[in-house]
């Protein structure tokens, strides 16, 4: 077992999350038996374990750069925003309510003995480990509450290097400054600067690098070139794309509280398919299939599509007999009610009324890897939901029908929905998705697309030479 290897940021997005799948990847690949860590992650990005516990997607493929099975202790606390000031509290997999109502900043008496234990346990059983931090180590008003950064650096003795994205500008103020937040123990840790994002001749930097090393005695250990690449986002849907004539246009509704937004990568990387993510209300009359994602809180995502105009738009595409497909909580705005007897989320709601279900959400969540025998094709995915739907009483003589599977999914008409996640990673399912919206092409199988891809980000940390 060797000192773990801890990469922190100068702010949030600056790209600890592929820094630590690519070091994951080049370990695993050097043959070194190595685990990710991420202590407290926030975000509506999550993955279901094969033993049915909750992480957040970001752990769950830096797990698989690594080659090994993703585990809950890579991700011990998940924090799932669903309002403004309100997150649910994941705890080694599982929802906390009784954490989620302590304050921020009296959380860290509850939490951190499972961070320190599930590290632990991973040191155990690994040769090496790639820590993330979260945000920024230089936010000193958290320092007090802090499970995620310098607190796990401490704990663990780790070599800590800071991570800032030079394309935004301000690099090294960024890097000087988040150096002079830290306490003398916790300057001692960084074993370098990375720069991050670098375009262009690298003679462009100058002395820069000898100036920041002359004010803190640290080495920019190494400049990594921007490279795009085709790995999931962590949390935030920064893909942008346009209506373009001549290819299928599907419509990704991006309301508020949208969750799970990576599972869509694969529609998003194939050839002559243009997914547009919309927030406002526009015509939906010219595309040819509308997508309404998940929702960690489906009150608020309804109330946004009503305000914004897009429920009339949705409704006016369903009239006209465009495809619509609901995952998840998308599926549950497609119904005829959401009910909340427990007040899990914003109350009782009318969905859009346009399959004839109804949804009931349960104290209890559902997680769990669900593998499917469908039309010839093995589907794999996973649920992660509170809601159990059924076909409305009023309605169970209408022309609406299971899909995928039995209570998993339902169909009327041209309106689809269904419970399991990862659907478009299926290349059976994506194949028959856009060839019936007349696509011409042949996805790639995304397990092996993904491996590629993180070997190729892995081998680009290779050439670094800097671990």
């Amino acid at each position: 077992m060797t000192k773990p290897i801890m990469i922190m940021g100068c702010t949030s997005d600056a790209g600890k999350s592929f820094v630590v799948a690519g070091l994951c990847r080049m370990f695993a690949n050097r043959g070194v038996s190595v685990a990710p860590f991420k202590a407290q992650n926030m975000s509506n990005n999550a993955a279901v374990t094969a033993l049915g516990a909750e992480i957040g997607r970001a752990q769950y493929l830096q797990a698989i750069a690594a080659k090994v099975q993703p585990d809950v202790r890579m991700n011990p606390v998940l924090l799932k925003p669903s309002a403004d000031t309100q997150s649910q509290l994941i705890l080694n997999g599982k929802p906390a309510p009784e954490l989620s109502n302590i304050p921020w900043m009296e959380r860290k008496d509850h939490l951190f003995e499972h961070v320190e234990k599930a590290l632990g346990d991973l040191q155990q059983d690994f040769q090496q480990i790639v820590i993330e931090g979260a945000g920024s180590p230089a936010e000193v008003n958290l320092r007090a509450s802090d499970i995620v950064n310098m607190s796990v650096a401490l704990a663990c003795n780790a070599d800590v290097y800071l991570v800032a994205d030079i394309d935004k500008g301000g690099a090294f103020a960024h890097l000087l400054g988040t150096y002079m937040c830290l306490a003398e123990a916790e300057q001692k840790l960084i074993k370098g600067f990375v720069l991050n994002k670098f375009r262009g001749d690298p003679l462009l930097l100058g002395n820069a690098m000898e100036w920041l090393e002359d004010k803190t005695g640290v080495p920019t250990v190494a400049n990594i070139h921007y490279f795009p690449h085709r790995l999931p986002e962590e949390d935030t849907l920064h893909h942008r794309a346009e209506f373009k004539s001549g290819q299928i246009n599907i419509a990704l509704i991006a309301y508020p509280y949208a969750a799970n937004m990576d599972e869509f990568d694969n529609l998003i990387h194939q050839d002559n398919v243009s997914v547009v993510p919309l927030r406002d209300g526009q015509s939906l009359a010219d595309f040819d299939a509308i997508i309404l994602p998940g929702s960690k809180n489906t009150a608020a995502s309804l109330l946004h599509l009503r305000e914004s105009g897009l429920a009339n738009e949705i409704s006016k595409a369903a009239q006209r007999g465009q495809p619509i497909f609901g995952i998840c909580g998308g599926m549950q705005l497609l119904g005829e009610q959401i009910l909340d007897p427990h007040h899990i989320e914003g109350g009782d709601e009318q969905g859009l009324g346009l399959l004839p279900i109804v949804t009931a959400h349960a104290q209890t969540k559902t997680t769990k890897q669900r593998d499917i025998d469908w039309q010839g094709f093995k589907l794999s995915g996973y649920e992660i939901h509170h809601g159990k739907t059924t076909i409305s009483k009023e309605s169970e003589k209408t022309r609406c029908k299971s899909f995928i599977e039995a209570d998993l999914g339902w169909q009327q008409g041209n309106i689809y929905g269904c419970y399991l996640h990862g659907l478009f990673d299926n290349k059976g399912f994506i194949n028959q998705f856009l060839g019936n919206l007349g696509w011409v092409g042949e996805a790639d199988d995304h397990t092996v697309s993904l491996d590629a891809e993180l070997n190729r980000v892995g081998d680009m940390f290779e050439n670094l030479k800097w671990l």
